[in-house]
């Protein structure tokens, strides 16, 4: 059998009547000569709303893919091609911004010290050097040495002589670009795991809506991002991991229309040294896992690499100072979960924020 994939509601509507023209015919026909009025309107309005309800919306496509370290889900209200592109998008821009993958720019980069990188590339290091600036380096592109050294730790964590040897070799100003250009300072290195997912997530929906997309959400691990309102009227609802049972919800976000929401929390993942888990969220100031009374971050911007690097950010800061960094800008909101499970949602957030108790904080 064939399958046949309709591009259109106007050709599946057509295939329809192909299929049915002959049936519809022969019942109007025996309507039409042999029953009353009321019955002929009836039997017509009936058999309208049959040939109609095949041209109702169409429901949406997804696929799950693995690719940047996570699983990603996309689903959009579109066509398969422009799916099978968005999961392209994807892969290409792992392949570029992976620090493991040998054929990367960032490899490249982390091993060379200096690159012709790609388009994207440039522009993911440009906006991080600036979102890196503006958190006062509590988002950090270049933690990678950092990063390196738990990963590599065997039978006990890195110790503080290790970690502070590495420090100096952490901060933006060892990174330099000129055009497509880029040099990094010698022992510098980069990890954009705090960007990368962002990033990729705002090219698919950049992409989504210059192909007329009008609906579409993108899942990557923590972050989540939307294009458009449901075509059902309904609101989309996203829910927030609860730090101590990951799989449950603590709050669901419900709203209408585009955003991103990115969540970062020290259960997500993690180093296991010697049995012991330590929280793989980085302080670039000291090199140990950050520590406060924050158990998670989620940030709502229009911006998806804003929102990711930012969730990292303020995870580091703490409350007190994530809250004013906050105050000071307008260009996202917060919900803060706490380690002792109580909730904080800036107020901004605290109107989208449903099924659970929580306080307020304003500007």
């Amino acid at each position: 059998m064939r399958r046949v994939n309709y591009n259109t509601r106007f050709e599946k509507c057509q295939i329809l009547f192909d299929y049915f023209f002959g049936f519809l015919y022969n019942i109007f026909e025996i309507f039409l000569n042999y029953g009353d009025c009321m019955k002929r309107l009836v039997v017509i309005a009936i058999l309208l709303g049959l040939i109609l309800s095949g041209c109702t919306e169409e429901p949406p496509i997804s696929r799950d893919i693995f690719a940047m370290d996570t699983l990603i889900n996309i689903r959009i209200w579109g066509e398969y091609a422009t799916l099978d592109s968005v999961c392209n998008m994807i892969y290409q821009l792992d392949s570029l911004l992976n620090a493991e993958d040998e054929g990367s720019d960032i490899y490249q980069l982390n091993n060379n010290g200096f690159l012709v990188v790609k388009s994207d590339t440039e522009r993911v290091l440009s906006e991080a050097i600036r979102y890196s600036e503006e958190t006062n380096g509590t988002f950090d592109p270049t933690i990678y040495p950092l990063v390196s050294a738990w990963k590599n730790a065997q039978q006990s964590p890195p110790d503080a002589e290790e970690l502070s040897d590495l420090l100096p070799f952490v901060g933006t100003e060892h990174i330099s670009i000129h055009g497509d250009a880029v040099s990094l300072s010698e022992n510098a290195a980069l990890d954009l795991g705090a960007i990368g997912k962002g990033f990729a997530a705002q090219e698919c929906i950049d992409y989504l809506r210059n192909c007329k997309v009008e609906c579409a959400i993108v899942t990557l691990g923590g972050n989540v991002q939307t294009l458009g309102s449901k075509p059902d009227g309904s609101e989309w609802a996203i829910g927030i991991s609860d730090p101590e049972n990951p799989n449950q919800s603590i709050g669901v976000l419900r709203f209408e229309g585009s955003l991103a929401l990115v969540t970062s929390g020290g259960y997500q993942r993690y180093y296991e040294i010697d049995g012991i888990k330590y929280h793989h969220i980085l302080d670039p100031k000291t090199g140990y896992p950050a520590e406060n009374e924050l158990a998670s971050v989620t940030i709502l911007a229009q911006n998806g690499m804003l929102a990711d690097a930012f969730s990292t950010a303020l995870f580091v800061m703490g409350l007190e100072d994530a809250s004013a960094f906050w105050r000071d800008r307008n260009d996202f909101e917060a919900v803060f979960i706490l380690k002792d499970g109580s909730i904080i949602a800036t107020d901004g957030a605290a109107s989208l924020l449903t099924d659970c108790e929580f306080t307020v904080i304003y500007r």
